[in-house]
């Protein structure tokens, strides 16, 4: 007897009510131009204190964090607008 486990109509709904989706679009775009952005002036800049590798990953991180945080703070406007509505 298998048992399957219960579907989660509810917080595919929510996420959906706060575009969770879109907000994850918005904000790891807008995290990977940060990171190009802020990356680029130190890979051909003349200072070649560590390797391109390096500077690879640094770009990496800060996409990724940068895109983390847009995202947040983006579904957290979502969600304001969302309570003051009802």
């Amino acid at each position: 007897m298998s048992q399957e486990p219960p579907e989660r109509p509810g917080t595919a709904r929510f996420a959906a009510a706060l575009g969770v989706r879109r907000n994850a679009a918005v904000g790891f775009a807008l995290g990977a131009l940060v990171a190009v952005f802020l990356t680029y002036g130190a890979v051909t800049g003349p200072q070649d204190a560590y390797s391109d590798a390096a500077y690879v990953a640094l770009g990496f991180v800060l996409a990724v964090g940068t895109g983390l945080l847009a995202t947040l703070l983006l579904t957290v406007v979502s969600a304001v607008r969302l309570a003051r509505e009802t």
